[in-house]
């Protein structure tokens, strides 16, 4: 029997292991955060966060899952993802 695939803390969808992941530093390297904590995310979830904020806001007011997940920029992505196979990836824009 296979382990349970981890879940994403961004999006709540497993990360099966054949799908691109990252590890997302909740304090961003460049702001203090490098040997700080990381977070296990989908690479479609993490390269959505660093395009939708600088790194000043992750380390000021959104340096864990929940605030990132609470902050409305992110809602119309959250529900589109939610929507997708965990397997999903697709390309992601530029920063805003």
């Amino acid at each position: 029997m296979q382990p349970e695939p981890p879940l994403c803390p961004l999006c709540l969808r497993p990360i099966p292991p054949d799908v691109p992941q990252s590890l997302h530093h909740l304090v961003p390297k460049l702001k203090g955060g490098k040997g700080g904590p990381t977070v296990l995310l989908h690479h479609i979830c993490h390269k959505e966060i660093h395009a939708r904020f600088s790194e000043a806001e992750l380390a000021r007011h959104l340096n864990t899952p929940a605030a990132l997940r609470a902050d409305p920029r992110l809602a119309g992505f959250l529900n589109w993802i939610a929507r997708r196979p965990p397997e999903f990836t697709s390309r992601v824009p530029k920063r805003r």
